[in-house]
């Protein structure tokens, strides 16, 4: 070979080199570090600063009709593409003690909070710390159940009872201490000792409740050693610069220290925090408006999942209901026509009641916290048609019903 041959080659070489290292470069810079910048911080003041005086007057209009038709009480908030359209904390925040709601109030997120527990197990999986495929009793040999995977349990196929029922009918009988919280280790210990009989088979039918997300929370404790509590500050609040969301449980906390309490039906019930309310995972999530805007963002830009993470739990691994509902790993989902696809999580639990709709491909985020549980978020056809996004609500559709435990939480 020449020498004009060999330096020709060794140009060669060198460009290809210089042109991988570049785009592997590249491909680095487009990944979010977990770790927060000042930088973020000032992004995320950007995404969160609203004028009340250009707020969106149509849904202003309809919020304010929501209040006094409907009854709806709690913090709300629409944004599109990066801005805030409306947002307005309208009501009580405690009616005994007439307090009002802020924008900065901590509301339950009840079962929102599955969202962030599905979101944790896929972190789990990619740094290679556990499987989709793992059974339960790889981390809990003396579980009473064969079969129950971990993706059974992310998407309400493992055939589980309602640990909620089960653990106040034993409380009851047993007269044991309603005020004191139960942890989600001592509630495994129940199953295991009480072997209650399972709903159905697994991966048999989707069945919605709230054992497998307790499940999870516990997988999550063993898994890493720490408190599900702790995990979720250092992997998912912090990173996403979530300063205003804790997990609460009355296992540590004899009275959780947030100002919003949730009333049942009507300002009469107020509703006390008990035993139930120390699993977590299935709920025990306490949150804001902006904090949940500052969630959809950090999902969005991978700061918490790799693009297949996503897609994954995005993914409708049951049996469509009313022909568009399906339920991923942590969310709910609308398939629509031409890929339309919209995520969001309800939730219902001691007097709140709540919707967090995330509709990826418009860039849109509706979020509806109450704390009076009256029915009022069955409202909310107008507002979807006026944002041009799928009506969020099963009842809009024709299609087969439900199946049993398929209902909204």
């Amino acid at each position: 070979m020449s020498y004009r041959n060999i330096l020709a080659v060794a140009s060669m070489a060198a460009f290809l080199f210089i042109a991988c290292s570049n785009s592997r470069k590249s491909t680095t810079l487009q990944e979010p570090s977990k770790e927060r910048t000042v930088e973020d911080d000032k992004a995320d003041s950007v995404l969160l600063a609203y004028d009340p005086a250009k707020g969106d007057k149509w849904i202003a209009d309809f919020v304010q009709n929501l209040h006094k038709k409907y009854g709806f009480n709690g913090n709300m908030l629409v944004a599109k593409d990066g801005k805030i359209l409306y947002e307005k904390a309208i009501g009580w925040a405690d009616y005994l003690h007439r307090d009002s709601l802020k924008i900065s109030s901590e509301f339950e997120l009840a079962s929102v909070t599955k969202t962030f527990t599905g979101t944790a197990i896929m972190q789990l999986v990619e740094q290679g710390k556990l499987s989709l495929n793992d059974d339960v009793k790889k981390f809990y040999p003396n579980f009473p159940y064969d079969g129950i995977k971990v993706k059974l349990l992310l998407s309400h196929r493992s055939g589980m009872m309602n640990y909620v029922y089960f653990i106040d009918d034993i409380w009851r009988k047993e007269k044991r201490d309603m005020k004191k919280g139960v942890s989600n280790q001592e509630v495994m210990q129940v199953i295991a000792e009480k072997k209650p009989n399972p709903y159905t088979k697994p991966d048999n039918r989707f069945h919605y409740n709230n054992s497998n997300y307790m499940v999870l929370a516990a997988i999550i404790e063993k898994v890493t050693g720490k408190p599900y509590s702790d995990y979720m500050m250092e992997n998912i609040f912090k990173p996403a610069g979530m300063k205003h969301t804790h997990v609460y449980s009355t296992t540590v906390y004899p009275k959780i220290p947030v100002d919003v309490v949730g009333h049942d039906r009507s300002w009469r019930y107020s509703v006390a925090q008990n035993f139930l309310d120390g699993p977590v995972g299935d709920k025990g999530i306490y949150s804001t408006l902006h904090d949940l805007v500052l969630y959809d963002k950090a999902l969005k830009n991978g700061r918490l999942l790799k693009k297949a993470s996503l897609d994954s739990a995005y993914t409708g691994h049951n049996k469509a209901i009313n022909g568009h509902f399906n339920y991923g790993y942590g969310w709910r989902i609308f398939d629509g026509d031409n890929g339309r696809k919209v995520v969001y999580h309800t939730g219902w639990w001691h007097g709140f009641r709540h919707i967090y709709v995330r509709d990826v491909q418009k860039n849109i985020v509706i979020i509806f916290l109450g704390n009076l549980t009256n029915g009022s978020l069955l409202h909310l056809d107008e507002l979807y048609k006026y944002l041009k996004t799928p009506i969020i609500r099963k009842g809009a559709y024709s299609g087969s019903g439900s199946l049993p435990g398929s209902d909204e939480d």
